[in-house]
């Protein structure tokens, strides 16, 4: 077994699919508003890369560009979990992966991003059977 086995048992799959997304944290009275992509998603959550950590359990608003044509996903998020990468590089800034779960997310937009997901676990799949 791996070391990460035991941190891909979700009760959601996630695929790796890039999409744009924009986080205002409200923590502290500030507004502060970043802009980052995906490392994958899932319709329970999402993994993100930044640059800066945001603390655990800290609820967030969430704006996701699916690049599908369709209005974006704005919904709030809660952090369930934070890591800091390693990096060998020195004069290289550190990035944190943060999963975020979502709150309240409506239905429609789960299914929306349901099929997304499905369509391509299904293209890996494809790709990958012998």
């Amino acid at each position: 077994m791996s070391k990460w086995d035991g941190l891909n048992r979700r009760r959601f799959p996630r695929v790796i699919y890039p999409c744009l997304v924009v986080i205002q944290n409200k923590e502290g009275g500030d507004k502060d508003i970043i802009l980052t992509h995906t490392e994958n998603i899932g319709i329970g959550g999402v993994c993100l890369i930044l640059k800066q950590d945001i603390k655990m359990f800290t609820v967030v608003e969430l704006e996701l560009d699916l690049l599908d044509l369709g209005n974006h996903i704005k919904c709030q998020g809660k952090v369930v979990w934070n890591v800091q990468r390693r990096t060998e590089a020195k004069n290289k800034p550190m990035f944190y992966d943060i999963g975020i779960e979502f709150m309240d997310a409506k239905d429609d937009e789960r299914q929306r991003l349901e099929k997304i997901i499905q369509r391509l676990a299904k293209n890996i799949e494809e790709t990958t059977s012998p």
